[in-house]
């Protein structure tokens, strides 16, 4: 397989984007168009190498590290601008335990870091990106809620996965669709 690398610096592009994040004002006009680049991006980059038939296992870790950064960084940049309540926040804590203990199933299994392209996880993903750009308009703990618990049903999905498939299956859909 050929490693493409335009789709490889597509990816590299976000994670600098979403460092980028930590030097501008949370929820500002600068905020949102860098945050709605790094989505872009996010997509743009598996979709360039699908086409090109040039995925690599290169390309699939800058992506996980991009999600990675990309969600770290919001967290540190919209803390101090969202009021979350405890229960949110030990909500969110349990997602990334859960997340973290799939992560280390895999590398246990099968000695690779590696995160799941299930239909729960891009969801998430989705769900996140409206919740940002809803911050806009409204702070609301109700969408939290949505969010988180969409969040930990595709986390605990994932992990149930890793759990009980006998080899890795980063691109199954869904614990009922292989």
């Amino acid at each position: 397989m050929i490693i493409n690398p335009a789709a490889n610096c597509i990816s590299l592009l976000r994670i600098f984007l979403a460092i980028m994040m930590l030097f501008v004002k949370p929820l500002s006009g600068p905020f949102f168009i860098i945050f709605l680049a790094c989505q872009i991006t996010d997509v743009l980059d598996g979709y360039v190498a699908r086409k090109t038939h040039t995925v690599s296992k290169l390309g699939d870790n800058l992506d996980s590290i991009g999600d990675f950064i990309m969600i770290l960084v919001l967290i540190i940049v919209l803390y101090p601008v969202i009021k979350l309540t405890i229960r949110i926040i030990i909500w969110v804590f349990v997602i990334a335990m859960i997340k973290i203990t799939s992560t280390a199933v895999v590398f246990i299994k099968y000695r690779t870091f590696e995160m799941l392209h299930t239909y729960g996880n891009k969801f998430t993903g989705f769900i996140l990106f409206a919740f940002i750009i809803s911050l806009a308009f409204v702070q609301s703990n109700m969408i939290m809620y949505i969010v988180c618990t969409i969040a930990s049903i595709s986390a605990i999905e994932e992990l149930l996965i890793n759990l009980f498939s006998s080899e890795l299956q980063i691109n199954r859909k869904s614990i009922f669709i292989k």
